[in-house]
């Protein structure tokens, strides 16, 4: 005959056991060998399969290699001046015996953009093509470049 105690809501066995204050198994102490052969003793089901990608968060990931996606989409790069503009540039500033730094002076812009102008690597900026064009009297757009700018037209 079992004998048992009240419990509140029900009766509890004497052969049951209550333990408090016992922490659970953390999960890096679970997979550890001696907790799989221990486990393996008890006669404990042990399951030990490998979860793909566990414990990282894919659900914000592109499915597709990035690399991929970039070789797919559209070459986006910035326009730079022709060589054509840049070499017409340096022979006209030459022309008037100005240094990068004289021109920069007279376009009011820095040394650096022009120097960038005359090596091809700028990016095309109108305002700045018609500062050049003016001090340096030389077309710079459309199809006659690198001949000399005529006067304002009469009607």
């Amino acid at each position: 005959m079992s004998k048992t105690t009240p419990n509140f809501g029900g009766t509890v066995g004497w052969d049951q056991q209550t333990v408090i204050g016992k922490r659970a198994p953390r999960a890096g102490e679970l997979k550890s060998e001696a907790a799989i052969a221990a486990a393996a003793r008890a006669g404990v089901p042990i399951d030990t399969s490998k979860k793909y990608a566990g414990g990282s968060n894919k659900q914000h990931e592109s499915a597709k290699n990035t690399a991929v996606l970039d070789r797919e989409t559209e070459e986006l790069h910035h326009d730079r001046i022709s060589g054509d503009v840049s070499r017409v540039i340096q022979q006209a500033r030459v022309a008037k015996e100005w240094t990068q730094a004289d021109l920069a002076r007279h376009i009011n812009e820095k040394q650096q953009v022009v120097n960038e102008y005359e090596q091809g690597k700028a990016i095309p900026n109108q305002q700045i093509i018609s500062k050049l064009e003016r001090a340096l009297g030389v077309k710079l757009r459309g199809k006659d470049i690198g001949l000399p700018l005529s006067g304002p037209k009469k009607k």
